[in-house]
């Protein structure tokens, strides 16, 4: 009979919070995010935000609804299937709800709108951005829906890793654990832990700039060796730890060492035009860095200099980019990741 009691409070209680939210839209932003950093294959990942204010990430609007259904807007929303039903954005509602709903919680539907502002396979996380900016979206739409969140900050992890996954063709962290998360982040993937934040360097600029053309996480893994040699398995070891106690330490210089990549740039930089020239101007240039963002064709410069990175920026828009969807924007660290706000407001 208590329990009875209890159900029946808390269904009350949901109907009154589901009055509430109609006519509200929220509206969740996932930004873009570059995988590897160079050294870290695979390990790790950082959040991007342009200075200029650009919107640099994906969208999802979210409100209720009698049933689901998914309207995708955007520059890039061409790109992506005629088929909602295939879109990951219906993939990342229809699990979320499945899991909720094996543990005996029906959720009213929702209407969610997806702003596709990332390119497909552009190497800034595109799917992660999606992936990311839905389930977070939903997480906070339905917490104001059951008065608390349905799934802490681990477990929403976990999901997005598993859906990105579907998109990428195997699970790994690197881009939606930055996106959600913010900042620089070192995936640990243990048990209660899949990724830790780790400490930047404030004043430093990442010039981040899309070609235009298309490169597949899947072709940009086929093209890598299977197996790496010795001598580079130990420089990959060496050149990671050094440059996560480096950022603690706040050693400027040595962490700028360490950041080239032995693992996957040497093949990889073979799918992307002018590659090797564009790196040629940013190093000699200012640049304390230069690399391929995840799998490509976007490249990203690190400076410490503004002045430095714009030049840069801007000999990459007139040389590097293939085509008139490319882009090339002055980007510090996003530091707070996925963030949801009311659209109404």
């Amino acid at each position: 009979m208590e329990a009875r009691r209890v159900m029946s409070k808390q269904n009350d209680m949901q109907n009154v919070n589901e009055a509430v939210m109609r006519g509200k839209v929220l509206r969740a932003f996932a930004p873009a995010s570059t995988g590897n950093v160079s050294l870290g294959f695979d390990l790790l990942g950082a959040a991007l935000k342009p200075i200029d204010g650009t919107v640099l990430g994906d969208e999802v609007d979210l409100e209720l609804a009698s049933e689901f259904s998914l309207v995708v807007k955007g520059a890039f929303a061409h790109k992506l299937p005629a088929d909602h039903d295939t879109n990951i954005v219906t993939r990342c509602y229809r699990h979320f709800i499945k899991v909720l709903g094996d543990k005996g919680i029906v959720l009213p539907a929702v209407k969610m709108t997806l702003h596709k502002h990332l390119p497909i396979g552009s190497g800034l996380g595109s799917s992660a951005a999606s992936v990311v900016a839905a389930l977070h979206g939903l997480n906070e739409f339905y917490a104001q829906v059951l008065g608390e969140v349905p799934f802490n900050q681990h477990q929403l992890l976990l999901i997005m890793g598993e859906l990105e996954g579907q998109i990428s063709g195997s699970v790994h962290y690197d881009n939606v654990a930055p996106c959600y998360l913010g900042g620089l982040t070192l995936m640990a993937e243990q048990a209660d832990t899949l990724a830790l934040q780790l400490p930047t360097f404030k004043h430093w600029y990442w010039v981040a700039c899309y070609s235009g053309i298309t490169v597949s996480t899947a072709a940009a893994r086929e093209i890598l060796p299977k197996q790496v040699s010795m001598p580079d398995t130990l420089k990959f070891g060496r050149q990671l730890a050094v440059f996560v106690d480096a950022l603690y330490r706040q050693d400027e210089k040595l962490a700028v060492s360490m950041m080239t990549d032995v693992i996957a740039e040497p093949y990889r930089k073979s799918l992307l035009p002018y590659f090797d020239e564009s790196r040629q101007f940013a190093m000699q240039n200012g640049a304390l860095a230069f690399g391929i963002s995840g799998s490509g064709p976007t490249v990203f410069a690190v400076c410490d200099n503004l002045e430095q990175a714009q030049k840069i920026s801007l000999w990459l828009k007139e040389n590097y980019i293939q085509n008139d969807t490319g882009f090339s924007h002055v980007c510090q660290l996003d530091e707070q990741g996925a963030v949801v706000k009311n659209a109404n407001a």
